[in-house]
């Protein structure tokens, strides 16, 4: 009995170990520029059953792209779970750098971060999306930092800062669901912050939405950032804003910058000290009404 508790504790603690990579590298595309590089892409993702939700060439960024899918079974698991952040989930970035060099988002890393307690019930459609990925672009080895498999699920970077859940990724509230995402519709149609959408995913009935997000702003959008800490996963972006019910979040950046970028140190960080506020200014003005006065 003994040997059979201790052999069940050391799975447990190899599985917490378990390092994951954000980003996976998959093959290199032959086509000669970014625009036609992209049109690659996408063919070979719509064969493999994927959707296309929008593509992002971060502006400040050069030689760089995303394109965002999704995948209808991942969709129908994140629908199931009713009303929650789970919608977060709902695009995959691929990246592509300017010299045919693509990667994407590690689907395992990702989706326990995202997830959280709900991965297990996604396990089976987040495996399928895994080996079509391999199969649409290959797959070599995972890289951009690494974070234990069982930490995931709670990560911070550090003790004091924000996880998944922290109350300042908040950034609004609306009287209703429609009232929330007629406001957000309406700000990034008009550019606000300079920004532009890049996707979205509305679930109505479960009264959840997700929009990839542009931010296009010289002086405080995304390229002063990433140009500092480098421009090296193009799959990091575009950031997301949600909407849960009638609330309004963005992942608070001292998360989601550390999410995306495990392996920064702290000196690095400390060179975007402004970045998280910056962010989340640009975050308000997209969650704000003429009532609520953000």
């Amino acid at each position: 009995m003994k040997q059979w508790l201790m052999g069940c504790a050391l799975l447990c603690a190899a599985q917490l170990s378990l390092a994951l990579a954000p980003y996976t590298h998959a093959g290199k595309l032959s086509a000669a520029d970014l625009p036609s590089q992209l049109a690659q892409v996408e063919k070979k993702l719509q064969a493999e059953g994927f959707t296309v939700l929008g593509h992002h060439m971060p502006k400040g960024i050069a030689g760089q792209a995303s394109v965002v899918i999704s995948d209808p079974a991942l969709l129908e698991v994140i629908r199931a779970n009713g009303t929650s952040s789970a919608i977060i989930a709902s695009g995959l970035r691929v990246g592509i750098a300017g010299d045919g060099r693509v990667s994407y988002m590690t689907p395992d890393y990702w989706y326990r971060a995202y997830l959280r307690n709900q991965f297990s019930g996604a396990q089976e459609a987040v495996k399928s999306v895994q080996m079509r990925l391999t199969k649409a672009l290959g797959e070599g080895a995972g890289f951009g930092g690494d974070v234990a498999q069982g930490q995931l699920t709670d990560y911070r970077y550090m003790f004091g800062m924000e996880r998944f859940d922290s109350a300042n990724s908040e950034i609004g509230s609306f009287a209703s669901f429609d009232e929330a995402v007629k406001a957000v519709q309406g700000n990034l149609a008009k550019g606000l912050g300079d920004t532009q959408r890049v996707y979205e995913v509305l679930m109505p009935a479960q009264k959840m939405a997700v929009f990839g997000v542009a931010m296009n702003s010289g002086s405080d959008g995304e390229s002063w950032w990433v140009n500092k800490i480098g421009a090296d996963f193009p799959a990091a972006l575009p950031y997301e804003l949600f909407i849960v019910d009638n609330k309004v979040y963005a992942l608070y950046a001292r998360y989601r910058i550390a999410l995306a970028w495990p392996a920064l140190g702290m000196g690095q960080f400390m060179g975007i000290i402004n970045a998280p506020e910056a962010i989340r200014s640009t975050m308000l003005r997209l969650a704000s009404s003429g009532a609520s006065g953000h």
